[in-house]
Parts: C-alpha cells; structure tokens; sequence
C-alpha cells in the first residue's frame, strides 16, 4: 500500500523533506495535527515543498457524500479508501458543551451481529493508523469551522477495533500525543474480544472500555453476538474485573433495546448482576435499535425503555438512556453499513 499522509510518521516526513530543517518537520506535524490544515494550507513551508509533500504522501479518504441530520448537529460522512472501492463511514456529533467523533476501525466487520447493519454487510479489511487518525482530522477541520474543538472519540463506527488493535493502538497514541486529547475522552468499544480487552490493558494509557452486551445469558448472547461462542460471558467478565483492576477505569455496557427479545425484566435483572458484579459497577449505556434492512425486529418503545432503564436503577444500576442522534441518515448506532447492500439471513427466534 502506498504511504498516505496521516500514516507517516516524523522520520517519514524528514526523509521525503530531506536537505530541508529539521524544524520544517515540526512546522508540517503542527499543522497536521495542532491547526488541522490540509497540506496545502501549510504556509510556513514553501509552495514548492507542499507540491512535493502532497505528491509523495496523498490523504487516504476521498469524501463521497456529506449527510447532515439534528439541525446540523450531526453530520455522516461517507469516505472512499483511495487505494480501492472500500467505503467507510464517520459520524460528528456537535454537542453544547463537547464535540464527539465516532469513528471506524474497520472497512465492514466480521463479527456479524444481526442487528446491526455493518455485520450484516460483511467484512472488507483493516483500517490502517493513518485512515482512522484522518478520520478524526477531517471532522475537526469541520467543527473548526463552527469555532467548536474535538474534545471525545469514540471507536464504535464500523467494525471491530479490538480485531484491529494494533492499529488502533497506534491511532490512540497519536491522538492523544500529538493532537492532544486526554485519555478520559478516549473510549473502545468491543463486542468481546477477549484478547484485545487484555492487551489493552498492558498499554500505557487508561482508555475508556466499552463493551457491546445485549445479552446477559450465553443462549440469547450466542444469537445476538455470535462471538460469544468463542469468548463466553463468565470469561468476558473475568477479562472486565482485570481490566478494572489496572486501570481502575469504569467500564461502560452497551444495551441495544430489542423489542420482546432483551428487554424484560429477567433481562434488566441478568444485566444488573453482570454490572454490579463489577467494582466500581459498570455504566449502562441503553440504545434504542436502531432500524436496519437486515434485521426486521423493532426497537423497545418509549414506554418500554423508561421500564427497562428504571428496573436496573432500582437495584442500583448506574444507566443511561442514550438519545438517538442521525436516525434519519443512518449515522446512529448499529446503521453505518457506508451504503453497502446487507444480506437477509434466516434467524432462530429469539
């Protein structure tokens, strides 16, 4: 693969400006990652040496389509890999008091959790550090433009990051060293992936955990996340307390609310034991499911999820209903399918 700009590192820059001042490579990397500048809007280095950067070293996404939803507090971008066809999809969530990206790790994932219309899509490759870091440039170069900063990331786009952990190790490390966003406003999210939740725990930085739930029995867990074959609940939860116990950081449960399949009370009671269990307890995250072609169940409705969310406070469940944002262009979460067709496959009930 061709080196793309976001993926070089210093010592890439210095070779391809070699014979220029060391300082030069300084004056390039802060308008990369400090003032979010396209190469060409770089004017402490010549014309001549921007043509030649931009030559050696081309961005990774081309911008295919801009959809805007909430009143232009949400907008989905739909990026093209340029070495190929492959789409991703990132989300910009401006908010009053903090701007959030949620980005992908993945072009599709492999993890084919049925409600969600990326599984359902199916899995193309790995992302490499460059394309999720310039996935983050390229939504700060946008909120730049209503004078709001990135100030939250959160790795729960397209794909499985902890499938592509190195490479989202490295773009952690970049966004937090060189862009310079604190380690608390960084969250991965996984479905389960036992060996990732580990590594990351021997990493330096204390990143926020997410881990995808829905389930909190192994039977209906298999279905919803067909991972959970290979990496059960009992195991997945011993990974959580160790995790907890080195970064002593609260893990987040993500609930998609799934009408008549994980929103009863047995549900809410299985799920409270699960955070509970936990020290500190786990937050729970509720998400309405969102609507997707491939998984034709509906969401819990209002009255339902007030229900679900009241049954786990009361046993002393810290949780949150989470606001859909972006429902209308497909940017909500379990939508981003980057306009790929999902397949329709035949599902036991559940």
């Amino acid at each position: 693969m061709t080196a793309t700009l976001y993926d070089a590192t210093r010592a890439t820059l210095a070779e391809v400006m070699a014979g220029e001042p060391a300082y030069r490579v300084e004056q390039v990397w802060s308008g990369l990652y400090k003032q979010f500048q396209e190469v060409g809007q770089i004017t402490t280095i010549s014309a001549a040496l921007r043509e030649k950067l931009a030559t050696a070293l081309p961005t990774s996404l081309a911008l295919v389509r801009e959809s805007v939803s909430d009143k232009g507090d949400t907008v989905k971008f739909l990026w093209r890999l340029v070495d190929g066809n492959h789409p991703i999809e990132t989300v910009l969530m401006h908010y009053a008091d903090r701007v959030t990206v949620c980005v992908s790790t993945q072009a599709g994932c492999a993890m084919a959790c049925g409600f969600c219309a990326t599984g359902q899509a199916g899995f193309n490759r790995q992302l490499t550090t460059g394309e999720i870091v310039e996935q983050v440039v390229r939504a700060a170069r946008h909120a730049k433009q209503r004078q709001q900063r990135v100030a939250n990331i959160v790795f729960m786009g397209m794909g499985e990051p902890l499938a592509n952990e190195p490479a989202v190790w490295a773009a952690i490390e970049r966004l937090h060293d060189d862009i310079g966003i604190s380690a608390r406003h960084l969250t991965v999210s996984t479905v389960g992936i036992i060996p990732g939740i580990r590594t990351l725990a021997t990493r330096p930085l204390p990143v926020n955990l997410a881990v995808s739930m829905h389930a909190a029995r192994d039977d209906l867990r298999d279905d919803l996340v067909p991972i959970n074959k290979r990496y059960p609940i009992k195991d997945l939860m011993d990974a959580c307390r160790d995790y907890l116990r080195v970064k002593n950081r609260r893990i987040s449960f993500e609930w998609a609310l799934i009408a008549g399949v994980n929103d009863t009370a047995r549900d809410a009671n299985e799920l409270a034991k699960l955070a509970l269990s936990l020290k500190p307890t786990a937050h729970v995250n509720i998400i309405p499911l969102n609507p997707t072609p491939g998984f034709p169940t509906r969401g819990t409705d209002a009255a339902g999820v007030r229900r679900f969310a009241d049954r786990l406070r009361d046993r002393g469940v810290n949780a949150t209903v989470r606001r859909n944002r972006g429902t209308d262009i497909d940017a909500a979460c379990g939508q981003l399918a980057a306009g790929q067709p999902v397949v329709l496959t035949a599902r036991r009930n559940v």
